[in-house]
């Protein structure tokens, strides 16, 4: 069983390469059954991904969508990599053992996701939107760009961020117990207030006044 560590989160990833196992080529992920496993699909360039009420487990690689809308899609053993998934709708899924790495998830919309044993890295996530988004299991983000990313109404508790860019990234209202925000710079973060409970080093305490200085808009000077 294929294993990675970061900080206290050890995830467990799809096996997607073990003896036996063979992936089928498929050139569509429609299934009137509602369930497409064991399958490897990409190097496409698509208007439009959308599935609704599916269960995937396989691999999607190299996939260029202009439109992507998944509704109750959820992924069991799943890699997703080298993919630009744009502007994405995500809601109402879980996704579990899953690896989203090298993509682009530019200004999308994750919505009322559950997560457990999931791995972002490398991702671009720029102005991405995660709503009501549960943890229950393992989840890291590394390595990823989350430039102005919006969390709101999330429960990220034991979630580890490492060497991400977190500009401007808002923390709204929500559950960040044990969140491990060490190894980034949080200069430029905002929310400050509502992480209650997370984990840094002793060197970002600076980081985090200068961001409360920020977002206050407090002017320091001596006239």
């Amino acid at each position: 069983m294929a294993t990675r560590t970061f900080g206290h989160a050890t995830i467990t990833l799809p096996e997607l390469d073990e003896p036996g196992l063979n992936l089928s080529n498929v050139d569509s992920l429609d299934s009137t059954r509602g369930t497409v496993q064991d399958f490897a699909y990409g190097d496409a360039d698509l208007r439009s991904l959308d599935l609704t009420q599916t269960q995937l487990a396989g691999r999607l690689t190299g996939i260029r969508a202009k439109r992507f809308e998944f509704e109750a899609v959820n992924l069991h053993g799943v890699e997703i990599s080298d993919s630009d998934l744009g502007s994405a709708r995500w809601t109402g899924s879980k996704l579990t053992r899953v690896h989203v790495r090298d993509c682009k998830l530019m200004g999308a919309s994750l919505d009322g996701l559950v997560l457990d044993d999931v791995l972002f890295e490398g991702c671009k996530l720029d102005f991405t939107i995660f709503e009501k988004v549960r943890v229950t299991g393992p989840v890291a983000f590394i390595g990823c760009v989350l430039t102005e990313a919006v969390f709101t109404d999330c429960d990220l508790s034991d979630v580890v961020f490492t060497d991400c860019t977190l500009r401007l990234t808002e923390f709204g209202t929500g559950r960040y117990r044990n969140t491990d925000l060490r190894e980034n710079d949080l200069s430029a973060i905002r929310g400050v207030a509502n992480l209650s409970k997370v984990r840094i080093d002793p060197g970002q305490q600076s980081d985090l006044a200068e961001a409360l200085v920020n977002e206050l808009d407090i002017t320091i000077g001596d006239d």
